[in-house]
């Protein structure tokens, strides 16, 4: 089924939003919002249905997403955003067991798919019909708890479960693909017993269809493809967009950009 509100400004603006956030700290993980907003506005506007899903955030940092996400589809009060990254707020620059909106989210990376795994037995077991969204990163596919959890999945045919990966090429020692070679990444997912899309990350109605593909039984991902710069002129010749510094004439710079694309 199509979402029950119009999605299309949300990504541009969420990435407004991040940019103002990060800006607020002058610095930290904004090229993972500007490569994931589309990929989290399905999610939280489409996939996850508020106080019934199960939604995992395997990468931590990527946590700025969901505040300016959640912001623009209203899960979250927007008065909170002026909290951002002070000692003790809820919503810290990276996210934690305070986290809002998240069931649960890794410090360690790579850990996610089986937590949510757990969920979805919980749920199957206790017959509540909840889904499980796991948002994860192409970077934690160097790791081999994925691929335990991934097998798991498939064998015990665990089709609630929809994993969300951007799949941006960066990390914190450079490129992936530079790091250790992933690919092809839907090819190996389906090997593993998964149904793979893989889409334009930056294309939210190829997302959203996405998410309802028949899956035959089968847990399914979403593979998404993006740009940790999003395209943006402002930092285009950036080397490594996975942690930046925001000073103020850049931020204005950006926010100029991205309302000039609403």
């Amino acid at each position: 089924m199509p979402p029950t509100i119009d999605l299309t400004d949300v990504p541009t603006k969420a990435r407004i939003t991040a940019v103002e956030l990060v800006g607020s700290v002058g610095l930290g993980y904004l090229g993972q919002v500007l490569s994931s907003a589309e990929l989290m506005t399905a999610t939280l506007g489409d996939l996850v249905r508020p106080y019934t899903d199960r939604f995992i955030l395997s990468p931590a940092h990527y946590v700025t997403a969901v505040y300016a996400v959640g912001a623009e589809l209203g899960l979250l009060d927007r008065k909170e955003l002026i909290h951002y990254g002070i000692d003790g707020a809820a919503l810290e620059t990276i996210g934690s067991e305070r986290t809002p909106l998240v069931d649960f989210t890794c410090g360690s990376l790579a850990q996610g798919l089986s937590v949510g795994i757990g969920y979805a037995l919980a749920d199957r077991l206790a017959g509540t019909g909840a889904r499980t969204a796991v948002f994860a990163s192409d970077g934690e596919m160097e790791e081999g708890q994925t691929w335990e959890a991934a097998l798991f999945a498939a064998h015990h045919r665990l089709d609630t479960i929809t994993v969300v990966l951007d799949c941006n090429n960066s990390q914190v020692d450079g490129a992936v693909s530079m790091v250790t070679t992933v690919e092809p990444v839907s090819a190996k997912w389906e090997a593993f017993g998964w149904e793979a899309v893989e889409v334009d990350g930056h294309d939210l109605e190829a997302v959203l269809g996405a998410l309802h593909v028949d899956r035959g039984g089968k847990p399914l991902i979403i593979v998404g493809r993006s740009d940790p710069t999003a395209g943006l002129n402002a930092i285009a010749g950036l080397d490594d967009a996975h942690f930046i510094t925001l000073g103020p004439d850049l931020v204005n710079e950006l926010i100029v950009e991205l309302k000039g694309r609403l």
